[in-house]
Protein backbone atom coordinates (compact mmCIF):
# COMPACT_ATOMS: atom_id res chain seq x y z
CA UNK A 1 0.00 0.00 0.00
CA UNK A 2 1.33 3.34 -1.45
CA UNK A 3 2.04 5.58 1.92
CA UNK A 4 1.69 8.94 -0.54
CA UNK A 5 -2.07 7.46 -0.82
CA UNK A 6 -2.68 7.15 3.28
CA UNK A 7 -1.16 10.58 3.28
CA UNK A 8 -3.05 12.48 0.46
CA UNK A 9 -6.47 10.52 2.36
CA UNK A 10 -5.14 11.64 5.70
CA UNK A 11 -4.65 15.74 4.55
CA UNK A 12 -8.50 15.49 2.45
CA UNK A 13 -10.03 14.56 5.61
CA UNK A 14 -7.96 17.47 7.71
CA UNK A 15 -8.80 20.33 5.37
CA UNK A 16 -12.51 18.86 4.78
CA UNK A 17 -10.89 20.43 0.83
CA UNK A 18 -9.97 19.02 -2.30
CA UNK A 19 -8.24 22.47 -3.28
CA UNK A 20 -6.46 22.77 0.16
CA UNK A 21 -5.62 19.24 0.15
CA UNK A 22 -3.84 19.47 -3.76
CA UNK A 23 -2.51 23.10 -1.86
CA UNK A 24 -0.55 21.11 0.92
CA UNK A 25 0.47 17.91 -1.04
CA UNK A 26 1.38 20.25 -4.00
CA UNK A 27 -0.02 18.36 -6.66
CA UNK A 28 -2.78 19.41 -8.50
CA UNK A 29 -6.84 17.94 -7.46
CA UNK A 30 -7.67 15.41 -9.98
CA UNK A 31 -4.07 14.02 -8.60
CA UNK A 32 -5.72 13.97 -5.13
CA UNK A 33 -9.04 12.15 -6.64
CA UNK A 34 -6.85 9.61 -8.22
CA UNK A 35 -4.75 8.99 -5.34
CA UNK A 36 -7.84 8.89 -2.98
CA UNK A 37 -10.19 6.24 -5.97
CA UNK A 38 -6.52 4.47 -5.76
CA UNK A 39 -6.82 3.64 -1.86
CA UNK A 40 -10.52 3.08 -2.24
CA UNK A 41 -9.58 0.47 -4.71
CA UNK A 42 -7.20 -0.81 -3.00
CA UNK A 43 -9.17 -1.12 0.59
CA UNK A 44 -12.12 -2.02 -1.30
CA UNK A 45 -15.03 0.36 -0.26
CA UNK A 46 -15.38 4.37 -0.07
CA UNK A 47 -13.75 6.51 2.04
CA UNK A 48 -14.55 10.17 0.97
CA UNK A 49 -17.95 11.69 0.08
CA UNK A 50 -18.24 14.88 -1.00
CA UNK A 51 -21.26 17.35 -0.17
CA UNK A 52 -21.07 20.04 -1.91
CA UNK A 53 -17.40 21.88 -1.58
CA UNK A 54 -16.59 19.61 1.47
CA UNK A 55 -14.92 16.44 1.61
CA UNK A 56 -16.10 14.17 4.24
CA UNK A 57 -15.39 11.07 5.64
CA UNK A 58 -17.10 7.95 5.00
CA UNK A 59 -18.19 5.89 7.90
CA UNK A 60 -15.62 3.05 6.65
CA UNK A 61 -12.40 6.25 6.20
CA UNK A 62 -13.61 7.85 9.70
CA UNK A 63 -13.08 4.26 11.28
CA UNK A 64 -9.23 3.88 9.42
CA UNK A 65 -8.34 7.38 9.95
CA UNK A 66 -6.81 6.81 13.26
CA UNK A 67 -4.87 4.01 11.58
CA UNK A 68 -3.88 5.69 8.45
CA UNK A 69 -2.93 8.51 10.88
CA UNK A 70 -0.44 6.62 12.65
CA UNK A 71 0.95 4.77 9.39
CA UNK A 72 1.76 8.31 7.67
CA UNK A 73 3.74 9.36 11.02
CA UNK A 74 5.16 6.10 11.25
CA UNK A 75 7.06 6.34 7.95
CA UNK A 76 7.89 9.99 8.09
CA UNK A 77 9.63 9.14 11.23
CA UNK A 78 11.91 6.15 9.08
CA UNK A 79 12.40 8.67 6.94
CA UNK A 80 13.81 10.93 9.31
CA UNK A 81 15.35 8.55 11.27
CA UNK A 82 17.63 6.97 8.12
CA UNK A 83 18.15 10.80 7.24
CA UNK A 84 19.83 11.46 10.18
CA UNK A 85 22.38 14.36 9.57
CA UNK A 86 21.20 14.59 5.89
CA UNK A 87 17.91 16.67 7.08
CA UNK A 88 15.42 14.49 5.25
CA UNK A 89 11.61 14.32 6.19
CA UNK A 90 8.82 15.59 7.34
CA UNK A 91 7.54 18.41 10.28
CA UNK A 92 3.82 18.72 11.74
CA UNK A 93 3.74 22.73 12.01
CA UNK A 94 0.87 24.36 14.06
CA UNK A 95 0.78 28.40 13.36
CA UNK A 96 -1.71 30.77 14.93
CA UNK A 97 -3.85 33.15 12.93
CA UNK A 98 -1.53 36.59 12.42
CA UNK A 99 1.58 34.42 12.35
CA UNK A 100 0.20 32.58 9.03
CA UNK A 101 1.04 35.93 7.33
CA UNK A 102 3.50 37.94 9.58
CA UNK A 103 6.19 35.51 10.18
CA UNK A 104 5.84 32.13 8.72
CA UNK A 105 6.21 33.52 4.96
CA UNK A 106 9.57 34.41 5.68
CA UNK A 107 10.79 30.60 8.04
CA UNK A 108 9.23 28.81 4.60
CA UNK A 109 10.85 30.62 2.71
CA UNK A 110 14.58 30.53 4.52
CA UNK A 111 13.57 26.56 4.91
CA UNK A 112 12.96 26.35 1.60
CA UNK A 113 16.44 27.56 0.69
CA UNK A 114 18.47 26.39 3.30
CA UNK A 115 16.93 23.25 4.33
CA UNK A 116 14.69 22.25 1.01
CA UNK A 117 14.55 18.62 1.85
CA UNK A 118 12.65 19.11 5.06
CA UNK A 119 8.93 18.83 3.98
CA UNK A 120 6.31 20.93 6.18
CA UNK A 121 2.64 19.92 6.90
CA UNK A 122 0.79 23.74 8.11
CA UNK A 123 -1.68 22.59 10.78
CA UNK A 124 -3.72 26.59 11.49
CA UNK A 125 -5.12 27.47 14.63
CA UNK A 126 -5.56 29.03 18.12
CA UNK A 127 -2.54 29.08 20.30
CA UNK A 128 -4.65 26.51 23.04
CA UNK A 129 -5.31 24.53 20.72
CA UNK A 130 -1.87 23.99 18.60
CA UNK A 131 -0.77 23.88 22.31
CA UNK A 132 -3.53 20.52 23.13
CA UNK A 133 -2.14 19.42 19.76
CA UNK A 134 0.89 19.57 20.55
CA UNK A 135 0.57 17.55 23.94
CA UNK A 136 -0.96 14.75 21.80
CA UNK A 137 1.70 14.50 19.65
CA UNK A 138 -0.35 15.69 16.99
CA UNK A 139 1.95 18.15 16.31
CA UNK A 140 5.84 18.84 16.45
CA UNK A 141 6.35 22.43 16.66
CA UNK A 142 3.77 25.18 17.28
CA UNK A 143 4.17 29.22 16.28
CA UNK A 144 2.12 30.17 19.30
CA UNK A 145 1.25 32.61 22.06
CA UNK A 146 3.64 31.95 25.23
CA UNK A 147 1.35 29.84 27.49
CA UNK A 148 0.41 31.76 30.58
CA UNK A 149 1.11 28.61 32.95
CA UNK A 150 4.40 26.38 33.31
CA UNK A 151 5.13 24.03 30.33
CA UNK A 152 5.40 20.60 31.60
CA UNK A 153 9.19 18.82 31.07
CA UNK A 154 8.25 17.49 27.57
CA UNK A 155 8.06 20.72 25.64
CA UNK A 156 10.38 22.85 25.01
CA UNK A 157 9.87 27.22 24.25
CA UNK A 158 11.84 29.12 22.42
CA UNK A 159 11.53 32.78 22.20
CA UNK A 160 11.02 34.38 18.63
CA UNK A 161 9.48 37.93 18.91
CA UNK A 162 7.83 40.58 21.64
CA UNK A 163 4.60 42.58 20.26
CA UNK A 164 3.98 45.70 22.70
CA UNK A 165 0.63 45.79 23.36
CA UNK A 166 -0.83 49.13 21.71
CA UNK A 167 -4.03 51.30 21.46
CA UNK A 168 -5.79 51.37 18.46
CA UNK A 169 -8.03 54.48 17.89
CA UNK A 170 -9.52 56.10 14.52
CA UNK A 171 -6.59 58.09 12.23
CA UNK A 172 -9.56 61.20 13.36
CA UNK A 173 -9.33 61.04 17.30
CA UNK A 174 -7.00 63.07 19.74
CA UNK A 175 -5.55 60.09 21.02
CA UNK A 176 -4.11 61.76 24.35
CA UNK A 177 -5.11 60.20 27.57
CA UNK A 178 -5.90 56.18 27.33
CA UNK A 179 -7.83 56.44 30.28
CA UNK A 180 -10.26 59.25 29.27
CA UNK A 181 -10.57 57.37 25.73
CA UNK A 182 -11.30 53.94 27.36
CA UNK A 183 -13.64 55.23 29.84
CA UNK A 184 -15.73 56.83 26.84
CA UNK A 185 -15.04 55.18 23.61
CA UNK A 186 -16.56 52.00 22.92
CA UNK A 187 -13.72 49.16 23.70
CA UNK A 188 -13.23 46.44 21.55
CA UNK A 189 -11.79 43.48 23.01
CA UNK A 190 -9.70 40.38 21.76
CA UNK A 191 -11.03 37.11 22.88
CA UNK A 192 -10.26 36.48 26.36
CA UNK A 193 -10.54 32.55 26.05
CA UNK A 194 -7.42 33.12 23.49
CA UNK A 195 -3.82 33.33 25.12
CA UNK A 196 -3.24 36.79 23.52
CA UNK A 197 -6.39 38.14 24.57
CA UNK A 198 -5.72 37.36 27.88
CA UNK A 199 -2.46 39.42 27.83
CA UNK A 200 -4.76 42.64 27.41
CA UNK A 201 -7.25 42.02 30.32
CA UNK A 202 -4.18 41.34 32.92
CA UNK A 203 -2.99 44.48 31.63
CA UNK A 204 -6.06 46.04 32.14
CA UNK A 205 -6.66 44.51 35.80
CA UNK A 206 -3.04 45.45 36.42
CA UNK A 207 -3.52 49.21 35.42
CA UNK A 208 -7.41 48.67 37.26
CA UNK A 209 -8.75 50.58 33.91
CA UNK A 210 -12.55 49.42 32.85
CA UNK A 211 -12.81 50.13 29.78
CA UNK A 212 -16.35 50.62 28.70
CA UNK A 213 -16.63 47.53 26.63
CA UNK A 214 -18.91 46.83 23.53
CA UNK A 215 -17.45 43.87 21.27
CA UNK A 216 -15.65 41.10 22.21
CA UNK A 217 -13.59 39.23 19.14
CA UNK A 218 -10.92 36.72 18.24
CA UNK A 219 -9.64 38.40 15.37
CA UNK A 220 -6.86 41.03 15.52
CA UNK A 221 -7.53 42.04 11.75
CA UNK A 222 -11.18 42.05 11.89
CA UNK A 223 -10.58 44.48 15.35
CA UNK A 224 -8.60 46.57 13.65
CA UNK A 225 -11.07 47.12 10.35
CA UNK A 226 -13.78 47.84 12.58
CA UNK A 227 -11.44 50.44 15.02
CA UNK A 228 -11.47 51.92 11.37
CA UNK A 229 -14.60 52.12 10.87
CA UNK A 230 -14.82 54.10 13.68
CA UNK A 231 -16.44 51.22 15.90
CA UNK A 232 -14.36 51.98 18.94
CA UNK A 233 -11.11 51.60 20.03
CA UNK A 234 -8.73 48.82 21.28
CA UNK A 235 -5.98 47.49 22.59
CA UNK A 236 -3.79 44.61 20.59
CA UNK A 237 -0.28 43.78 20.03
CA UNK A 238 1.41 45.22 17.69
CA UNK A 239 1.33 42.55 15.38
CA UNK A 240 4.11 41.83 12.18
CA UNK A 241 2.48 42.98 8.59
CA UNK A 242 0.75 42.64 6.65
CA UNK A 243 -2.00 44.27 8.13
CA UNK A 244 -5.65 44.67 6.23
CA UNK A 245 -4.95 47.61 3.64
CA UNK A 246 -6.40 50.81 3.56
CA UNK A 247 -6.77 51.11 7.33
CA UNK A 248 -6.65 54.86 8.54
CA UNK A 249 -6.30 54.29 12.61
CA UNK A 250 -3.33 55.14 15.10
CA UNK A 251 -1.02 53.27 17.02
CA UNK A 252 -0.75 54.73 20.12
CA UNK A 253 1.99 53.69 22.79
CA UNK A 254 0.54 52.92 26.24
CA UNK A 255 2.27 53.18 29.54
CA UNK A 256 3.87 50.07 30.91
CA UNK A 257 2.70 48.37 28.66
CA UNK A 258 3.10 44.03 28.67
CA UNK A 259 4.65 42.35 25.85
CA UNK A 260 2.69 39.65 23.73
CA UNK A 261 5.94 36.49 23.58
CA UNK A 262 5.57 34.78 20.39
CA UNK A 263 7.44 31.94 20.12
CA UNK A 264 8.11 27.90 19.25
CA UNK A 265 6.66 25.13 20.94
CA UNK A 266 7.95 21.84 20.47
CA UNK A 267 7.98 18.21 21.72
CA UNK A 268 11.76 17.59 23.66
CA UNK A 269 11.72 13.99 22.79
CA UNK A 270 10.93 13.14 19.05
CA UNK A 271 12.52 10.47 16.17
CA UNK A 272 12.18 13.95 14.45
CA UNK A 273 14.76 15.99 16.74
CA UNK A 274 17.26 16.69 14.18
CA UNK A 275 14.51 18.21 11.45
CA UNK A 276 12.74 20.15 14.74
CA UNK A 277 16.30 21.68 15.69
CA UNK A 278 16.67 22.71 12.28
CA UNK A 279 13.45 24.16 11.60
CA UNK A 280 13.94 26.40 15.01
CA UNK A 281 17.25 27.57 13.99
CA UNK A 282 15.85 28.90 10.31
CA UNK A 283 13.07 30.37 12.11
CA UNK A 284 14.86 32.34 14.57
CA UNK A 285 16.88 33.59 11.94
CA UNK A 286 14.23 34.77 9.87
CA UNK A 287 12.55 36.33 12.51
CA UNK A 288 15.46 38.19 13.66
CA UNK A 289 16.13 39.41 10.69
CA UNK A 290 12.14 40.08 9.57
CA UNK A 291 12.17 42.52 13.06
CA UNK A 292 15.54 44.09 12.26
CA UNK A 293 13.83 45.29 8.94
CA UNK A 294 10.90 46.72 10.24
CA UNK A 295 12.70 48.23 12.92
CA UNK A 296 14.87 50.13 10.46
CA UNK A 297 11.83 51.27 8.66
CA UNK A 298 10.56 53.05 11.65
Amino acid sequence: METRFLQTFVVVVGTSSLAEAARKLNITPSAVVQRVRALESEIGCKLIHRSGHSMRPTAAGAAILAEATRIVKAARDLNAIAGGDLEVGGLTIGVFNTAMTGMLPDVLSALKRNRPRIDVYIVRGQSADLYRKLALGELDLAIAVKPHFKLPKTLDWRLLREEPLVMLVPEHMDARDMRTILSKQPFIRQDRNHWGGRVVDRYLRKMKIRPNEQYELDSLEAIAVMVDRGLGVSILPDWPPPWPEGLKIKKIRIPNAPHRQIGLLSQRSSPREWLIRAFVDEATAAIAGRTAVLRSRR
